[in-house]
């Protein structure tokens, strides 16, 4: 299991190889979210590879010795942690090949290119993309880097948690965007360790409820299918890791909408000149529907976790 030491020594491998990145005040706005509360928004979109991603990968990366990399860096994705994998193998100068699914980003696609990384399309989930990378790693000897369950990416994406903690020391809740769960469950332990207090809301799309279908089943469970079209949150399965570390620290957990993150990262641009994905605005879709619970909150942290152009027309 992920504990907090193994978040703190994350903050301190990957310090110089990322970005620690701003917090700003939700104000000014034509628009407000149904909330009394101050709200600030942690602009995790201006990280390296413009998501949180970058984290997590390059932990992953400092903490493998350099003879298991020779082989090349094997992943599957939604779009972000391919990004963020793509830029730690041309670090480390291995090659990464990135499995991803129909529905990802065509500039996120480009962008590991850019990267030198060789990017296959298989499938219409991550699911199906994981199996395939999978396949290549069992047939060629390459490294495999989990985007959610593995427990150096895991601590790598705690750092977050411990970067809001340290600039917003009055904070009482934070909102986080779920995909697979590897951000929530990294975040939720350094937050829970250092600030129990706080309240955690994870975020997940109607069309993906993967980890609130766990917590309301009391077990690990598998989506029967995904409908939701945001290829960063979609997964039919998560892991035990995940799910056990969600279920212990995580509050609530609240759905949104394809069509409400759409409307967000529209908004989110329109008033504060940010460009995020749609996961990066699911935390602010959540927001502006209002959370059940969160009515006697003093300061919410909103998530901005990735960047992208969807909101921007």
């Amino acid at each position: 299991m992920i504990e907090i030491a193994d978040i703190e020594a994350a903050r301190q491998r990957i310090a110089d190889k990322v970005r620690h990145t701003p917090v700003t005040a939700l104000d000014q706005l034509k628009t407000r979210p149904p909330t009394e509360a101050k709200v600030s928004l942690k602009l995790e979109l201006l990280q390296v590879t413009g998501s949180f991603k970058a984290r997590g990968a390059m932990n992953r990366l400092l903490a493998t010795p350099k003879e298991e990399l020779t082989s090349g860096i094997v992943t599957a994705s939604g779009g972000n942690h391919g990004l963020a994998v793509a830029r730690s193998a041309y670090a480390a100068g291995v090659p990464a090949t990135i499995f991803v699914p129909t529905g990802v980003s065509p500039a996120k696609v480009a962008k590991m290119k850019a990267w030198e990384a060789k990017v296959e399309v298989v499938g219409d989930e991550w699911t199906v993309s994981n199996a395939a990378a999978l396949d290549l790693v069992a047939r060629t000897g390459a490294i495999y880097f989990h985007p959610f369950a593995d427990p150096l990416v895991i601590a790598g994406q705690g750092t977050v948690g411990l970067e809001i903690l340290d600039d917003l020391p009055d904070v009482d809740a934070i909102l986080i965007a779920i995909g697979g769960g590897g951000l929530i469950s990294g975040m939720s332990t350094a937050i829970r360790a250092r600030r129990p207090g706080v309240r955690i809301i994870g975020v997940e799309p109607t069309g993906s409820p993967t980890l609130k279908a766990c917590l309301d089943a009391g077990r690990l469970v598998e989506l029967p299918e995904v409908t939701s079209k945001v290829p960063t949150m979609t997964c039919r399965k998560t892991e035990e890791i995940n799910y056990e570390i969600v279920s212990r620290n995580v509050d609530d957990i609240v759905l949104v909408s394809d069509e409400e993150m759409q409307a967000a990262s529209e908004w989110l641009w329109f008033e504060m000149g940010v460009a995020a994905d749609l996961s990066g605005a699911a935390s602010l879709a959540a927001l502006n529907k209002g959370v059940p619970g969160l009515e006697d909150a003093k300061h919410i942290c909103a998530l901005v976790c990735g960047a992208g152009a969807e909101g921007t027309g």
